[in-house]
């Protein structure tokens, strides 16, 4: 790590990291996550800012993160960046805070506030200036959602992939090629990222499970942390009747990719290949809670924006 805290390649450039969650991290256990989090971010000599722009409960969500990231020893020196309007997110102050950080971290709510109020703002700007100079980039929920240059802001849940049935919104485009879906086997969001992946073959769909997060360096190697897996579905060379099909209506997607990765894996996001596996098993405690949550009802409608 160089002065500042700034992450280097081997070649001495910056090294860019992302760590993409699938929402509902575990906050009071052992907070494998946001532990791995925290250490990207440089521990003790961290730099942290909050962005919980997203959030209907700003107050809550800072203190939340803040009492969490002091728990797992970051660095006394967190910071809070909210944009409350778009007008607000052309404040020097909070481009400021963003200039000498070592991680942002961007919680969830709703996809379309981080979209209208941090996309091609100013503060927006300052958190992809940011990413490029090798400070850490971590977002959870809709925080995930808004990485990649298009990003799922609606949409309908289930296995079935239908025809229009969700809406991209612009993201921030810190990865590109990609759609991030997260809460992904919670809510039962295959089919809408297949159906995506379907309409728009040169994106990659990744679909993350709660407590669970992928970790992307220098835009290229994907590797897993957490309790779930990730789903990563490449229709390239599917076959599709997206064209023709009409709104609502079932897709035909044959010959898709559908790559499962557990922790452990690491994949190329290039190739689109598997690169390495070890084996490994999460605490059977954390793995049973998950089972019950899956479980649970889901949520109603009126509140499935703020994911």
């Amino acid at each position: 790590m160089a002065q500042g805290g700034q992450r280097l390649s081997a070649d001495g450039s910056p090294r860019r990291t992302l760590l993409i969650i699938g929402g509902a991290e575990d906050k009071l256990g052992r907070s494998v996550v946001l532990k791995r989090f925290v250490r990207l971010a440089g521990g003790r000599q961290s730099r942290i800012v909050i962005i919980p722009t997203a959030s209907s409960f700003v107050d809550e969500v800072v203190e939340t993160y803040s009492r969490v990231f002091t728990r797992l020893r970051a660095g006394a020196d967190i910071r809070v960046v909210h944009a409350a309007s778009r007008a607000a997110a052309h404040d020097p102050e909070l481009v400021g805070h963003l200039e000498d950080a070592t991680a942002v971290f961007m919680s969830g709510g709703s996809q379309l506030k981080l979209s209208q109020f941090l996309v091609g703002t100013t503060v927006g700007d300052a958190i992809v200036a940011a990413y490029r100079r090798g400070v850490v980039i971590a977002g959870t929920s809709a925080g995930a959602s808004v990485m990649s240059r298009f990003m799922i802001s609606l949409g309908d849940e289930g296995l079935t992939p239908r025809q229009r049935s969700s809406q991209l919104t612009a993201g921030l485009g810190l990865l590109e090629d990609v759609i991030v879906d997260q809460h992904f086997d919670q809510r039962g969001r295959y089919g809408r990222l297949m159906s995506l992946v379907a309409n728009s073959p040169n994106l990659l769909g990744i679909g993350i499970d709660e407590n669970t997060a992928v970790e992307i360096r220098d835009d290229r190697v994907m590797t897993i942390v957490g309790t779930g897996g990730v789903f990563v579905i490449d229709a390239r060379n599917a076959v599709t009747d997206a064209p023709d099909a009409r709104r609502g209506a079932p897709l035909l997607v044959s010959g898709a990719v559908v790559h499962s990765l557990p922790t452990g894996a690491t994949f190329d996001l290039r190739s689109v290949t598997l690169t390495r596996f070890v084996e490994r098993h999460p605490d059977i405690e954390v793995a049973v809670a998950s089972a019950k949550d899956r479980a649970a009802p889901t949520l109603a409608p009126a509140r499935r924006a703020e994911t």
